[in-house]
């Protein structure tokens, strides 16, 4: 399952992208946006999606 960002929620603020081992998260807009495509919820990286834990906005979700 991969996960998405409330784009009302997110402050852009960069440092999921900085965090996510398979390179799903970059800039749209204003904002940042997760590619489903690439988006492995850190499986085999790591216990958690690094994302989610690094996001102070809260805006990060499962798709």
């Amino acid at each position: 399952m991969a996960h998405k960002i409330i784009a009302e929620r997110c402050n852009a603020c960069g440092e999921c992208e900085v965090e996510c081992p398979n390179e799903a998260i970059s800039p749209k807009g204003q904002v940042f946006w997760i590619d489903p495509t690439k988006c492995k919820d850190c499986v085999g990286t790591f216990d958690a999606p690094q994302c989610v834990d690094i996001c102070k906005s809260n805006c990060i979700v499962p798709a």
